[in-house]
């Protein structure tokens, strides 16, 4: 990928500032002179055979689920990628994480903590700086008790070290657990004995656990209620106010509003505006008309239908 300077001064900014293709949230500060994460002009295809042709006789063809995608995470700033289920979100998660299908072809620029990557970069970061809060507790092992799972495996070139770093493990586990109201004695149960939010946090703790500096959370609110959902994001938003990043990918715009620094608005595989989350307030703020009609599809807003396709759609009722 080819790689784009993003220097600048570690300096807070004005909200509402452009800068790098978006505005701020007044939060906003590039420590160290640069983003945390800065993503740039990023495009993601597939190259597969015709879907609509019949069964042996489809033409090779090209897809292209991300397209000119730009944004960027600061440190202690949760960054919203708010769009549809099923327009192509987790394409750009597993993008970050350099976790590239063989039949992808990706053009563009990643950037993570000033340094520029590529997809073997990226894959050695995950787990040493970023980390991943997938999106179903289907990712957690059904054959494995949590408490092993959160810990992980033993790290170092020898056998005292890897003792060493088990001990370090299961103090981390343990401060992790009681941070989040959960007792030793569910070390030892398995998956399917947690409840759905019990198992959201122990996804958010095996993220936690190598103490990254940018969390990923790919739609981490499915099938909760309410008021575990709430939880789970204001655990996100503690993790970006002591200093970290967060990228959250979802759909729910409301729980989104609720904890983020910025929303990046998610469209037809990429970004059209990326705002401070002020900006929601009033939607002569926000600058794309895909925008404002998601402010006013708001509940307590208006409920105004978005009238056309096209980029310049109007708001209508």
């Amino acid at each position: 990928m080819d790689a784009l300077q993003t220097g600048g001064h570690a300096v807070a900014h004005v909200t509402g500032e452009l800068h790098h293709h978006h505005s701020h949230a007044g939060s906003s500060h590039h420590a160290g002179g640069h983003h945390l994460l800065a993503v740039e002009h990023l495009s993601v295809a597939f190259d597969g055979y015709d879907p609509t042709a019949p069964y042996f006789s489809g033409a090779r063809c090209r897809s292209e689920v991300l397209h000119d995608l730009t944004l960027s995470v600061h440190e202690g700033e949760l960054l919203a990628v708010v769009g549809a289920s099923g327009s192509g979100k987790t394409v750009l998660a597993d993008a970050l994480l350099g976790q590239y299908e063989t039949n992808a072809e990706v053009t563009g620029s990643i950037w993570f903590d000033g340094i520029a990557q590529d997809a073997a970069s990226l894959a050695r970061l995950r787990g040493h700086g970023v980390s991943l809060v997938p999106q179903g507790v289907d990712n957690l092992d059904p054959l494995m008790r949590v408490g092993e799972q959160v810990r992980g495996v033993p790290r170092g070139s020898s056998r005292a070290e890897r003792r060493a770093d088990a001990a370090r493990r299961l103090v981390r586990q343990r401060e992790l657990f009681a941070s989040y109201g959960l007792g030793e004695q569910v070390e030892r149960l398995y998956p399917y004995q947690l409840s759905g939010g019990m198992a959201r946090r122990v996804l958010l703790m095996c993220a936690l656990m190598e103490e990254p500096c940018l969390i990923i959370a790919d739609e981490p609110t499915p099938g909760l209620d309410l008021d575990l959902a709430a939880h789970a994001l204001d655990d996100l938003r503690a993790f970006a106010d002591a200093g970290g990043g967060v990228l959250l990918i979802t759909h729910d715009i409301e729980l989104a509003l609720r904890v983020a620094d910025r929303v990046a608005v998610f469209r037809d595989g990429t970004v059209v505006e990326e705002t401070g989350v002020e900006s929601f307030s009033a939607p002569e703020l926000l600058r794309h008309p895909f925008s404002r009609a998601l402010w006013h599809a708001l509940p307590g807003h208006d409920f105004a239908t978005f009238g056309t396709v096209g980029d310049d759609a109007e708001v209508t009722r």
